[in-house]
Formats: C-alpha cells, sequence, structure tokens
C-alpha cells in the first residue's frame, strides 16, 4: 500500500489538507497525518480542530512514498521546525514524491528544492521565492508537485493521486466525487 505522510500544525489550512488526504484515501493510499508537537489535536486556521494518527516525531523513522505539506499561516512552524527539512531533502534524494500547496513550497525553498524545480506558490509568498512562480494552479516537475491554495486543493489532491496510482484512478476518483 502507497504511504503519504502529511504533518499537520496549528493554523494548518484546512481544505488543503483535508480535502488531498481525502481523495488519497479514496484512491487506496494509507495517508498518515503526524502532528508537528506531541498534542495531536490540531487545529486549523479556521478553528477545525483535527486529530492527527500520530506525533512527527513517531512517523521519522518510516519512509514515505510522498510527503504532502499544506499550507497556510502555520507554515511558519514547519519552517522553524528543523526535521521537516531534512523530511524534504531525504523524500528528494531518495527519489520520492513531495507535493506542496500554498505557502508549503517555501519549505521546499528552505531545503534547498528551489530554485531549480519549476513551480507555482500563493501570490503571497512570492516575495520569498526566488525565479517565477507560475501562474498554473498546479504544477509537477519531475517528484515535485505544487499548487496555489485552498481554491486548488481538489486539482492537487487528484494530481498527487495521479502522480501515486496513475490517471485512471484519478479519474475515477474525479468522477466519484463529480470534479
Amino acid at each position: 500500500m502507497l504511504s503519504v505522510l502529511v504533518p499537520l500544525f496549528d493554523g494548518f489550512e484546512e481544505l488543503e489538507a483535508v480535502a488531498p488526504i481525502d481523495l488519497l484515501r479514496r484512491a487506496g493510499a494509507e495517508v498518515v497525518m503526524a502532528s508537528l508537537t506531541e498534542e495531536l489535536r490540531v487545529t486549523g486556521r479556521n478553528g477545525i480542530r483535527v486529530v492527527a494518527d500520530t506525533t512527527l516525531s513517531a512517523a521519522l523513522d518510516r519512509n514515505f512514498d510522498c510527503l504532502l505539506l499544506p499550507g497556510g499561516p502555520g507554515v511558519k512552524y514547519l519552517r522553524a521546525d528543523p526535521r521537516v527539512a531534512e523530511l524534504v531533502r531525504r523524500q528528494a534524494r531518495d527519489g520520492r514524491w513531495i507535493a506542496a500547496i500554498c505557502a508549503a513550497p517555501t519549505v521546499l525553498r528552505d531545503a534547498g528544492l528551489i530554485p531549480g524545480i519549476r513551480f507555482t506558490a500563493h501570490p503571497s509568498v512570492a516575495p520569498e521565492l526566488p525565479g517565477m512562480i507560475s501562474d498554473r494552479r498546479v504544477v509537477t516537475d519531475g517528484r515535485v508537485i505544487t499548487s496555489r491554495g485552498a481554491g486548488t486543493a481538489i486539482e492537487f489532491g487528484l494530481e498527487v493521486v495521479s502522480a501515486l496510482f496513475g490517471q485512471v484512478t484519478s479519474q475515477s476518483v474525479g468522477t466519484s466525487i463529480c470534479a
């Protein structure tokens, strides 16, 4: 079974995490939500509380087929945690998938992946990112998938499904939700 790690942190953008998690689970992925802290209850930017499956500390010794980073104002916590940058570098080094949406591509930059790839991100973080942010809603370059924000969460999630399971599965999942 293909596995996806989704670090959650206070202030995460709920749509950017929950929509891709839902789509990936519909496709058959094992999606592990890992709290950045030792507290499993994590509160999103809009006050929606999610209970993570585990902590990031407990998930660090495991390899995942994909690392999916949601955005939101709490991305600052991802950026401040050296474990996350190391996870990004490990995923890239091992040729495994990395997906980042909204402000989360700043984490990729902090880990040294940008510049060097075509990407997109939320316009609010453009000053922090070198080069040109694509105006496309979702961009895939090699094994890195990026997306613009909450409004692109379904497309982003389906692109991650396509990357892991193939276009037929992505279309099937999309059709099942009338996307």
